[in-house]
């Protein structure tokens, strides 16, 4: 594809999952997409220092359940990806967990996203929620560059420039401590000071073929009482108010381009 070389593309991959390995090592070879393969942070082997950048106390005031060590494993390679990415001479990386779904329009996504590098420092190319994406321009034919004014989980596929792996990466005010599963933060453009954006639809999906690797043991309630939950509340309130104001600001902002 074009502009090859301004882009890495990275897997996350536990060492003791090669058959997900296998099922991704096909996909990208048959959109022609090389790639790295990222060790994933392993949670049943998590070493002192890794555990202690999970802030509980904050996760649980936050979110209204208790975190589970795999979110950490998986926050932690997402921040790996971040060091590798920068240590790298590449000016864009495309990150993929390894349960993702790669659609034939990928490649040229990722092209038209690479032609126009002003408009974004991280793009999500994968969606749980919709976002309620606002399209501001073309990203491929059938797919749109969109400003996200809602909620959007997920984390499978992005893409991101060196401007926001600093960003993830600063010290204070970077992705760490957790405080929240990866996929609730690493979107807050309005925290990290980025062009966030969404392509519409998305040009990667889940794979419902493979199971998750997070999850809780055998007979643990994870998620609070609804009264417990009061804090996580006001949050999440507050957190989609900052949103929603931010992706106005980034309405305006795409619109002054003229």
């Amino acid at each position: 594809m074009g502009d090859v070389e301004a882009l890495s593309t990275w897997v996350i991959n536990l060492d003791r999952a090669p058959e997900r390995l296998a099922r991704i090592h096909q996909q990208l070879a048959a959109l022609g997409l090389p790639y790295t393969r990222l060790p994933a942070v392993d949670a049943r082997a998590l070493l002192p220092a890794q555990h202690a950048q999970l802030d509980e106390a904050a996760y649980r005031q936050r979110h209204g359940m208790s975190p589970v060590l795999g979110e950490l494993g998986c926050y932690l390679s997402h921040v790996a990806v971040m060091q590798a990415f920068l240590a790298s001479p590449a000016q864009a990386a495309l990150v993929l967990e390894d349960d993702v779904l790669l659609k034939p329009s990928l490649p040229a996504v990722l092209r038209g996203l690479l032609a126009q590098p002003a408009r974004w420092d991280m793009v999500k190319l994968s969606a749980v929620h919709s976002g309620t994406p606002v399209a501001v321009a073309e990203a491929a034919p059938g797919h749109q560059l969109c400003v996200m004014l809602s909620r959007c989980t997920g984390s499978s596929a992005y893409l991101i420039n060196r401007r926001a792996a600093q960003a993830y990466l600063r010290e204070p005010g970077g992705l760490l401590p957790m405080a929240l599963p990866y996929d609730h933060v690493f979107d807050q453009g309005w925290r990290f000071g980025l062009q966030v954006r969404l392509v519409s639809p998305t040009p990667c999906g889940h794979d419902e073929a493979i199971a998750s690797t997070i999850v809780a043991p055998a007979g643990v309630q994870r998620k609070f009482h609804w009264t417990q939950r009061l804090p996580a509340f006001r949050y999440r309130l507050g957190n989609e108010a900052r949103r929603l104001a931010y992706g106005l600001r980034q309405l305006l902002r795409e619109r002054g381009r003229g």
